[in-house]
């Protein structure tokens, strides 16, 4: 899958990760976004480096699934770190 595919997965996904954890995570919109992209990519890596996962197909339900729990643990981590500062 191109870096294309990874971008609109990681969209799609940050939308899905932002509904399954409502709430403030500083940025808005925007930011969740672009988190759900870098979370795809994280969760891709994730996937490939530690339970070979094959992540090359854009409709493949692991693809998905790793995408999504990537966006989740960096909307976390975001949300912690954007915590302490306010």
């Amino acid at each position: 899958m191109g870096i294309l595919g990874w971008i609109v997965l990681g969209l799609i996904a940050g939308a899905i990760a932002k509904a399954i954890k409502p709430g403030q995570q500083g940025g808005g919109w925007i930011a969740t976004l672009l988190l759900g992209i870098v979370g795809a990519l994280v969760g891709g890596w994730i996937g490939s480096a530690i339970f070979n996962v094959g992540i090359n197909q854009f409709w493949s339900l692991s693809t998905w699934l790793l995408a999504i729990g990537g966006s989740l643990v960096v909307l976390v981590i975001w949300g912690l770190l954007t915590r302490r500062r306010a």
